[in-house]
């Protein structure tokens, strides 16, 4: 799926096999990646991929698959379904330091604080660490699950490394020694698809799931904080089966000045706000829903606090949204919209064809088989057929009976 995100002042946008990235305050050269036309994996190099299904790195389609910024905004990196990882230098100008690769494909990436390490799971349940510093280094196995990962974040320290996987579980480790477990963050009902420790609260973790809620956690102790089920802010549902789906949290993205917290649901052309109550007990609180005029693929914030979104329009692909006078409204007359719309819209063909994909979470969701009613309903067939059998046999010996009487 389509995704955005800021890279400094580098507005990056990454949909199919290609990242761009577009200057939002210069009128500077954009810089685009393929992944199609990037290195091949060297023969002489280890095929580990017999736990992947199977497939080799041939038989990838060189989608970009995730990728990550660093903290200071200088480093980015990403992965694609070719098991490439690559790790780029963003300022002063656009450059590829290498093109590494991992064992399996990948789900989400991450820098750390430090900017040491660029720390990868994947499909199998395992985390990677990747160094920064010696960029041709291959990676080194962290730590795994038994399920598949589907998120990541880290806190503000380094200290501990965050991990959810599709069976509801997110676990709290020591990045340094990670078979050293601090907790576990248990309460969701369906996989995690979204975590994020937010800028200026290091003690928090915020997780949305598959089963529509979004969560806030002590994740040090393990402790739930708050909970809220986004069903109930949305507008009323147009049809019964709209009333049993739960929306999947897809994103969720924290403002700078982490007064602002946006959270987007699949499928949704709806974008819910939290705000960060300090007067007294520091808590979040439901603070708006912003109702789009398309469904958006995907939202980040800006570094001066505006959120971008990326829609399914071919008109208006990009909307900035500030917030005014207590309420979040569009800047359809930004400099910077302009600029990133101009750049942008030449790829737009590209975004079409990769929108034309099923649910990137549909797979996900666990099948529950009821085969309680099965076995109740063959079990009174049975008797039914018992007690015909047993009518009919009964029938039978009253005529025999009259017949030796006669």
């Amino acid at each position: 799926m389509p995704a955005v995100g800021f890279c400094g002042e580098w507005f990056i946008f990454t949909c199919d096999k290609k990242l761009v990235a577009i200057h939002t305050k210069q009128a500077r050269e954009s810089f685009v990646f393929d992944c199609s036309t990037a290195d091949k994996k060297p023969n002489n190099t280890k095929d580990v991929s017999n736990g992947d299904g199977g497939a080799s790195e041939e038989t990838g389609s060189d989608k970009v698959l995730a990728f990550a910024v660093s903290p200071s905004g200088k480093l980015m990196a990403l992965t694609d379904d070719s098991k490439r990882l690559v790790l780029f230098h963003c300022e002063p100008s656009w450059q590829c330091i290498s093109i590494r690769w991992v064992v399996r494909r990948c789900t989400s990436l991450m820098f750390s604080q430090a900017e040491d390490q660029l720390l990868a799971t994947d499909k199998s349940g395992d985390v990677y660490s990747f160094s920064v510093g010696e960029p041709q280094r291959e990676g080194e196995l962290k730590m795994g699950h038994l399920s598949m990962l589907l998120a990541m974040s880290m806190s503000p320290d380094d200290k501990f490394i965050i991990t959810a996987d599709r069976d509801e579980k997110i676990r709290v480790s020591h990045l340094r020694s990670p078979y050293n477990i601090q907790s576990f963050c248990l309460g969701h009902q369906q996989f995690v698809s979204a975590l994020l420790v937010p800028p200026g609260h290091p003690h928090w973790l915020l997780s949305g799931s598959g089963d529509g809620t979004m969560k806030l956690w002590d994740y040090e102790s393990g402790r739930k904080l708050q909970s809220w089920d986004l069903k109930e802010h949305e507008e009323t549902p147009s049809s019964e089966a709209d009333k049993q789906k739960k929306p999947t949290v897809c994103r969720i993205s924290c403002s700078p000045d982490a007064r602002h917290v946006a959270v987007q649901c699949e499928r949704a052309s709806t974008v819910h706000f939290f705000t960060v109550d300090q007067d007294g007990e520091e808590k979040l609180v439901p603070h708006r829903r912003l109702s789009l005029p398309h469904c958006p693929l995907d939202m980040t914030f800006d570094p001066e606090g505006q959120l971008w979104v990326l829609m399914d329009s071919s008109d208006a692909p990009l909307q900035i949204y500030t917030h005014r006078r207590d309420s979040w409204e569009s800047d359809a007359e930004s400099p910077e919209l302009i600029r990133v719309t101009e750049a942008f819209k030449p790829h737009w063909e590209t975004l079409e064809a990769a929108l034309r994909t099923d649910s990137r979470f549909e797979h996900l969701y666990k099948v529950n088989f009821d085969n309680v009613a099965a076995y109740l309903q063959k079990k009174q067939q049975r008797l039914e057929e018992q007690l015909k059998r047993g009518g009919t046999q009964k029938a039978n010996s009253n005529k025999k009976a009259r017949k030796e009487m006669l």
